[in-house]
């Protein structure tokens, strides 16, 4: 028997939950798959899987061997895809997962440039806003605003950021003066979706951090989302200062106290681009992180490599 041809059958089955597509991603019959799993249990003399006409459920050491088995052919894979990569040009599908406003507004001109220098490797690019799990997703590469802090993996620092408190013109001057942080509770508040009730924005202050809880007029877990509506006079949203730098410059917002640093979770924010931590590095991961960073690193590329998502002046 195949046992590696087992393995991945088995793993297949316990993401899909069926023999019949796992039957099709490799161009086999179910019932040589079912047949191949059964052989594979009675050879672990354990049992992986339970079925039944309507759905497959994974035992309980089914799921412990899952977990398990993800980190065993990532492994394989990637041996495998190393030595071909050192015998040929750099090639493959690159998987890239990113927060939205800097998978929107930094990475698609990047990728249509790198895949003209680069045409073998094919980028995908999925975006959301909660972190992403490398192994278990098959993801190359993770864009996080803040560092990972999982084993297994390492980072890359592209760049620290700062978030700006931000509102239209026309909200600003309708609105009294902002003298300190408590002033805020008056006002207007655009807010990120965090788990929990409670919102709270910090300010660094010359005596410490200021916690001032807010109850926000609008709620959304996208930055892009917030931009918007500050931009149509629905408040003050705090968000990272290179989204919102291109609209502050042609005046369609204006930052609001600029003397504090504010933040809904940490002043250590940034971007960073996490990678599992292997021996070796696939070329192509490699090279798309040096290609990126080549346009984005430092204190002043990152401002001029956000083309934003505006219908106005960012061009979108």
């Amino acid at each position: 028997m195949d046992r590696l041809r087992a393995m991945e059958y088995f793993l297949s089955i316990s993401r899909t939950q069926s023999f019949s597509e796992t039957a099709r991603q490799f161009g086999a019959s179910a019932t040589s798959v079912s047949r191949m799993i059964s052989d594979f249990e009675e050879e672990l003399k354990v049992k992986l899987l339970l079925r039944s006409t309507r759905q497959v459920v994974l035992t309980e050491a089914g799921q412990e061997y899952a977990r398990q088995l993800e980190g065993i052919l990532w492994s394989i894979n990637e041996a495998r895809n190393s030595i071909t990569e050192i015998r040929s040009a750099p090639r493959g599908t690159l998987r890239v997962h990113s927060r939205a406003m800097f998978g929107v507004g930094v990475l698609p001109p990047l990728i249509a440039e790198f895949r003209r220098r680069y045409p073998d490797i094919h980028v995908e690019l999925m975006l959301s806003e909660a972190k992403a799990d490398l192994r278990r997703q098959q993801l190359d590469i993770d864009f996080r605003i803040s560092p990972p802090v999982e084993a297994g993996v390492k980072r890359r620092i592209l760049f620290r950021s700062e978030r700006h408190l931000v509102a239209s013109p026309a909200y600003v001057a309708a609105m009294p003066p902002l003298a300190a942080p408590a002033d805020i509770v008056r006002q207007q508040c655009l807010a990120y979706a965090l788990p929990g009730d409670q919102y709270v924005w910090r300010f660094k202050t010359a005596s410490g951090v200021e916690e001032i809880a807010i109850k926000p007029r609008h709620l959304a877990n996208s930055g892009l989302v917030l931009r918007e509506l500050a931009r149509l006079g629905e408040g003050i949203a705090l968000l990272d200062d290179y989204t919102v730098a291109r609209a502050i410059a042609h005046g369609e917002l204006v930052r609001l106290m600029p003397e504090y640093r504010v933040t809904n979770t940490t002043f250590e924010e940034g971007m960073f681009a996490t990678i599992l931590d292997t021996p070796m590095i696939p070329a192509k991961v490699r090279l798309f992180l040096d290609f990126v960073a080549d346009h984005v690193a430092g204190e002043e590329l990152r401002f001029s490599a956000y083309s934003g998502a505006s219908r106005h002046s960012d061009g979108a």
